[in-house]
């Protein structure tokens, strides 16, 4: 009996990758206007860049649909085969009670756990799950395993602009405004399934510096456990400069780091220039 790892495309983990791991990415839709496009499948990260700079329309994201949980959810039931769904954060999509409502229709064997996370902080979720079935652990003791690690993992982002965060409604045109003035960058992680913003940095030199202390506070990064980071937009340039100032928190580790491009799901509010680094806490 094998078991099959499946997520959504909120966790920024791309197509590419997982066929390098052996799981099912299923896309959320991301609708500009008139025109729909798969998360990660006809619309890659730097393409969705590309078209958010260039509307005055805030993308949408839909959840995925019954049926395509259905669709996948049989062939595993069909095959005799476990199957895990990690889903994006109930607190922020309706994912996870489709997902849910779906598999009660099916055996025992399909299990729906609610990461609540989205963004690298689900990648890293999933890439745990990942290494624990190439341990050879089955269902139930993978679950049973990352169930007490998810309050250990984190994620802290650094956004380069509020511009997005104004065109989405999520501050006023004026805070906005003052916010460029002077350079403000807000800092946020996800707690309790929800997006939280924790701070507020002059400069990208002191969004890093806080990127740090975070990092210093939670009581530092689990290296047995995978560690991403990610950027939005068109250029690593600056998650390259963060890597570069805070080499210490990763010296002797340097090959554990993944990296990614930030998605839809948090690259709508970001806009392009976020850096974001997820870690299990030790």
């Amino acid at each position: 009996m094998a078991v099959r790892i499946v997520t959504d495309s909120a966790s920024d983990i791309s197509q590419e990758k997982a066929k390098e791991w052996n799981i099912t990415v299923l896309p959320l839709k991301v609708r500009f206007g008139e025109e729909e496009f798969l998360d990660g499948v006809t619309l890659s990260g730097k393409d969705f860049y590309r078209k958010l700079v260039e509307t005055d329309n805030i993308p949408k994201t839909s959840q995925i649909s019954p049926y395509e949980y259905s669709e996948e959810f049989r062939k595993a039931d069909e095959c005799g085969d476990e199957l895990i769904y990690f889903s994006l954060s109930s607190e922020v999509s309706g994912s996870y009670q489709s997902a849910c409502m779906t598999a009660a229709e099916y055996s025992d064997n399909i299990h729906v756990v609610d990461t609540q996370q989205f963004c690298v902080s689900e990648y890293i979720i999933v890439n745990r799950a990942v290494q624990l079935r190439d341990q050879g652990l089955n269902a139930e003791q993978i679950i049973s395993t990352i169930t007490p690690e998810l309050k250990k993992a984190h994620v802290i982002a650094v956004f380069d602009t509020l511009e997005y965060l104004k065109l989405g409604g999520r501050i006023s045109s004026a805070a906005a405004f003052a916010g460029g003035v002077l350079m403000i960058k807000p800092v946020i992680t996800i707690e309790e399934g929800k997006v939280k913003v924790i701070g507020k940095a002059r400069g990208s030199k002191n969004g890093n510096n806080m990127l740090i202390e975070f990092v210093k506070k939670s009581g530092g990064i689990d290296f047995d456990k995978p560690i991403c980071l990610a950027y939005s937009g068109f250029s690593d340039d600056m998650l390259k400069k963060y890597v570069e100032d805070s080499k210490f928190l990763y010296e002797g580790h340097e090959e554990s780091l993944q990296y990614a491009i930030a998605g839809a799901t948090i690259g709508t509010y970001a806009g392009p220039g976020a850096i974001a680094l997820a870690y299990f806490e030790k």
